[in-house]
Parts: C-alpha cells; structure tokens; sequence
C-alpha cells in the first residue's frame, strides 16, 4: 500500500460523519414551513410570530440533526453559528421593510418637479410643491457643520494620540465622552440661548450649523483617535530615525496612512447629523421659500420639512406623499455620501503593492 493511500486512510478513520453543506438550508426550509403551519392552525395572523416560531425551530432543528450526525461539541458549534445568522436576519429585516415603505410611499411624487420646485406658493394640504428650498439649506448647513467641526474634530485627536499627556489630556477626553451623549436638543438650546438670545444674531441656517458641529465634533474625534491608534509605532520610529521632525511625520505618514478610516468616520458623522431635527427647528425656524443665505433669515432643511409636512397636513395624502419622497431623498443622500466616503477611501489608501 502507497504512503499517500496509508495517510488518506488514517485520515478517514479520525474525521468523524459531516453534514452535507445543503442541510442548513433545507433545516430553515423545513423550520419555515411547520412555523406557518403552526400558525395557521394557531390562529396566529402575524407574519412576525410566524418567523419567530421559525427561527426556534430552525436552532433546535440544527442541535438536533447535528448532534445526531456529527455528536455534541460540534452540534454546539452549528447552534452558535445558527444564532449569529438568525440574529442578522432579525436586525436586518426592519431596515429592509423601512427602505422598502419608504420607497414604496415615497416614488409617488419623487421627480424631476418635486426635486426643483419650492413650497413658496403651495400650501401644505394641496398638490404640487417640491423640495428644492430644503435640500439647499440641508447641503448649507450639514457642509457649515462639517467646516467647522473636522478640523477641530481632527486636530484634537492628533493632539490626543500624538502630544496628549497629564491632566489637559485626561480632561478633553472626559468631555468628549460627556459629548458623545448630548441630546441634539441641548445643544440647540445651547446655541439658542448664547447665539440669539444673548448676542441676538437671528435664526439663520448658520446658527444651526453651530449645533450640528457640536454633535459631529465629539464622534469625529473618537473616530480619528482610532484610526491614528491603528497605524504601527514602527512607521512614527522609523520616520523620526531619519530625523523628520514629529509634526511632518504626523502630516506625511500617520494621516496618510489612516485617512481611509478618518474618512469613513467624518462620513459616519455628517450621516448622523443630516436627520438631526430639533436643532433645526429651535434656530433655522423654517420656510417654505428657498433662502440660499445661510447666515440670514430662517431656511429650510430636509428634516424639518419631513416633520413639517407630517405636523401640517390635516389629513392630506399630498402632503404625506411628500413626506415620505423628502424621506426618501434623505436616505438616498446619506447613501451617496457613504459611496463618496468609500472611494475617497480607496483612492487615499496607502498603496501595498510595488
């Protein structure tokens, strides 16, 4: 008998009976089909008791067959991995019906008109009218915000990764963490009580700006400081031993090299604060009239307009259909800035290859 015949042997004797790799599949078909039949003899209308009833089954129905076939330990293995696969089905079907619901209302007025046209001479219960005066002042606002708070973000990140030490450092990290947990509405009462009710500036698209940096500015530096976290001691050494000073290794080897993740991070940020609505309304006010001043007069955003048109519409399916196409609008924005996020990304990443 040949060497590679005596290996192949000894190897059959000590690996024990394996599941076909289509059992998963067929375990969750049959777990579907006798949850439904459950159901209907149950008198359970909900489709979500159904898929609940579905889900235990299909975990006891792998410990089962599993234990059966391939013995205990590994049943335990595929009851585990059968868990992590139940719970992502369980958090991803919200999202999936939320987007579709929102596709579904919101494709009724959403064109060409609706994206151009304003409010300014539509009221709210009739037919007609657009978005264009909120997307403007969305755009204005979210890019105010994000001026002022990514380099602040950015750079006290730096300072606490690369210089931060002693009592200073300790202490804008504790505040950080305070910030991350501000409700949007304080800091727009903030920023109402210091900005217009004490220096009397007005409500403008600027002064909510002011607050939306507040939100942004504290997950922006918890993401920067990770990601400069992540980039190996031995680059900062190796560029200090060529005696470049520690300000220009910053600039030209740490930042470069996690720009894709502070990147992915200021994106996650200006996300957050695009649907942000009670800042909105407590300093920029609204209108129905494009407004492309951000520093003067009331202006309009997306959130606002969505609650708005839900607030104000006394029943009118118009002025529904309206808010779901703004919603609609707003997810497919926050989608194009994680597309825009992702190819800056890969665009600044350091290259590997030679």
């Amino acid at each position: 008998m040949s060497t590679a015949a005596v290996r192949h042997k000894r190897t059959s004797t000590l690996r024990g009976a394996t599941l076909p790799k289509w059992t998963s599949w067929a375990i969750a078909a049959g777990s579907l089909a006798v949850a439904v039949g459950i159901g209907l003899g149950a008198g359970l209308d909900s489709e979500i008791q159904w898929g609940l009833i579905a889900a235990v089954l299909f975990v006891l129905g792998t410990y089962t067959v599993a234990a059966r076939v391939e013995g205990r330990r590994q049943a335990k293995d595929r009851v585990a991995t059968s868990l992590v696969w139940v719970s992502f089905v369980i958090a991803v079907i919200p999202l999936a019906s939320l987007v579709w619901e929102t596709v579904k209302r919101g494709a009724k007025v959403f064109d060409g008109y609706f994206l151009s046209h304003s409010m300014g001479v539509v009221a709210d219960t009739e037919t007609g009218g657009g978005i264009y005066h909120a997307i403007l002042g969305t755009l204005e606002q979210v890019g105010l915000a994000t001026v002022i708070a990514v380099p602040v973000g950015v750079l006290t990140a730096v300072y606490l990764v690369e210089y931060g030490r002693g009592t200073l450092a300790q202490a804008i990290t504790f505040f950080v963490d305070v910030m991350t947990g501000i409700p949007s509405i304080v800091a727009g009462l903030f920023v109402l009580s210091f900005w217009i009710l004490i220096l009397d500036m007005g409500y403008s698209g600027f002064a909510g700006s002011l607050a939306l940096s507040i939100l942004m500015m504290p997950v922006v530096v918890r993401s920067t400081e990770e990601m400069l976290k992540l980039v190996p001691n031995e680059l900062r050494e190796a560029s200090l031993a060529l005696g470049v000073p520690k300000w220009r290794t910053i600039l030209k080897v740490v930042l470069p090299t996690s720009i894709g993740g502070i990147t992915t991070g200021v994106m996650l940020a200006i996300a957050r604060i695009t649907g942000e609505t009670a800042p909105v309304l407590l300093l920029v006010w609204g209108t129905s009239f494009i407004n492309s001043n951000p520093f003067e007069d009331p202006q309009a955003s997306l959130p606002l307009y969505i609650y708005q048109q839900y607030a104000n519409s006394a029943g009118s399916g118009a002025a529904y259909d309206r808010a779901w196409a703004a919603a609609l609008t707003l997810i497919g924005f926050v989608m194009i800035l994680n597309l825009v996020a992702r190819g800056i990304a890969r665009w600044k990443a350091p290259k590997t290859g030679r």
